[in-house]
């Protein structure tokens, strides 16, 4: 795990054993987003969002940190089966890289705030090391997701 000052990302990664095709299809469809999410800020993918993110896809999510919101996210790297990113009017970019290893899948989480517009909020609130911890317990919950299968 990494806080990248320089690039402005922070990066964590963990073994979850399962196959990147398996983990993909999971981050994939934003419906399943509040059921890893270690922040415990997302909480629903709107009615309208896709069943299934591509390249360039737009989804709506309800969110919470302090008081309840909506956000709406593009799709902003795709790669079937290895890597998939969004971000939202802020323009920090949340990322994941997956890669096959022994034992199941090495996944990346990043959460890459280089072109973010106010970056001042991020020191305001004090988010990097928070997104750190949230990562963190988001890719427990990925992890303990495919152990129960």
């Amino acid at each position: 795990m990494a806080i990248d000052r320089k690039n402005q990302i922070v990066s964590v990664d963990r073994v979850i054993p399962a196959t990147p095709e398996q983990i993909f299809e999971l981050l994939a469809d934003p419906r399943n987003h509040s059921a890893f999410d270690g922040s415990g800020t997302v909480k629903a993918a709107n009615i309208s969002a896709p069943t299934r993110l591509s390249l360039g896809a737009k989804f709506g999510m309800s969110m919470k940190m302090g008081p309840s919101y909506k956000i709406e996210n593009e799709v902003v790297e795709f790669v079937e089966g290895r890597q998939i990113a969004w971000r939202h009017q802020g323009h920090h970019v949340w990322r994941y890289i997956l890669e096959p290893v022994a034992g199941g899948t090495k996944v990346t989480e990043q959460f890459d705030y280089a072109k973010m517009r106010a970056k001042i909020v991020l020191y305001v609130l004090q988010s990097i090391p928070k997104n750190e911890k949230s990562i963190i317990k988001t890719l427990e919950n990925l992890e303990k997701h495919f152990a129960s299968k």
